[in-house]
């Protein structure tokens, strides 16, 4: 995943990896991370929840304008224990 992505953002596209497991993004370092803490195989968040998966890639996106090359963004967010709410203008 690291590697795809640097590949990406050497072509000028930049990139954002979700991913669960925080050691592995520190291994492969890609460009921008949001890391959620959530069950493998889960990246946006439990399966039928709509407003809780447009929050993560509301959250990616966000990430995409504001993190910093390397930086790994985590919201901290608990499976299955967060309200979540639709993000603005995502209606």
């Amino acid at each position: 995943m690291g590697l795809i992505a640097r590949i990406i953002e050497n072509a000028g596209i930049s990139t954002i990896c979700i991913v669960s497991l925080k050691a592995i993004a520190e291994q492969v370092r890609p460009p921008r991370t949001l890391h959620l803490a959530w069950p493998f195989g889960h990246p946006l968040g439990e399966p039928g929840n709509r407003i809780q998966q447009l929050a993560v890639l509301h959250a990616a996106l966000q990430g995409l304008v504001t993190a910093q090359p390397g930086q790994i963004l985590e919201p901290g967010w608990r499976w299955r224990r967060e309200q979540y709410t639709l993000p603005e203008g995502w209606g």
